[in-house]
């Protein structure tokens, strides 16, 4: 298992491909993945998913008491600048584990990987993702209009809202940890 780093209640690793099972209870839900830019997955597919992903430098495992509870994309656009994404198993929603650990890969980035400024780019409608992210205090830079389709109806084109923090604005101590 390689750790990331690890949080009150939880750690952020690398996928391993025997993750595929919590990996299909978050993929394949089509609530769960209905504003993400890929199409809900069958469990058999997350079979290869988990694999795909222990290769990434891109993808990695939220995990409390041993289960994976989510994911996060964290992806290198050039110049110190990243983008963040995320997506967490409905079981496990609204009870702070997705802030905690957001908040915990932006310090880890900041303070370990010479992060610049993180970003996320979320779909106008998608209000779950827009409070968590303003919570952990990244601030509207943009709105794109009509910028990707819609996944069922491909006709229609939706507006996305660009969230960023840099490391100069954070608020709270970026030391590392002890945990």
């Amino acid at each position: 298992m390689t750790e990331l780093f690890s949080t009150e209640r939880l750690i952020v690793r690398k996928f391993n491909p025997d993750d595929y099972n919590d990996l299909a209870d978050i993929l394949t839900d089509v609530e769960v993945t209905y504003f993400e830019p890929y199409e809900t997955f069958t469990r058999e597919a997350c079979v290869q998913e988990a694999i795909n992903f222990s290769h990434s430098n891109e993808f990695y495992a939220v995990v409390l008491n041993n289960k994976v509870i989510g994911k996060i994309y964290f992806s290198d656009k050039g110049y110190g600048n990243y983008e963040i994404g995320y997506t967490f198993n409905r079981n496990y929603q609204g009870k702070g584990y997705a802030c905690e650990s957001i908040i915990g890969m932006m310090k880890y980035a900041f303070s370990s990987l010479g992060v610049r400024r993180i970003f996320a780019e979320i779909d106008t409608r998608n209000k779950k993702s827009i409070r968590l992210v303003e919570r952990v205090g990244m601030r509207k830079e943009a709105e794109h209009k009509e910028l990707f389709p819609r996944k069922d109806e491909n006709e229609v084109y939706n507006d996305f809202f660009i969230y960023a923090i840099l490391k100069n604005e954070v608020n709270w101590n970026l030391e590392r940890e002890n945990s």
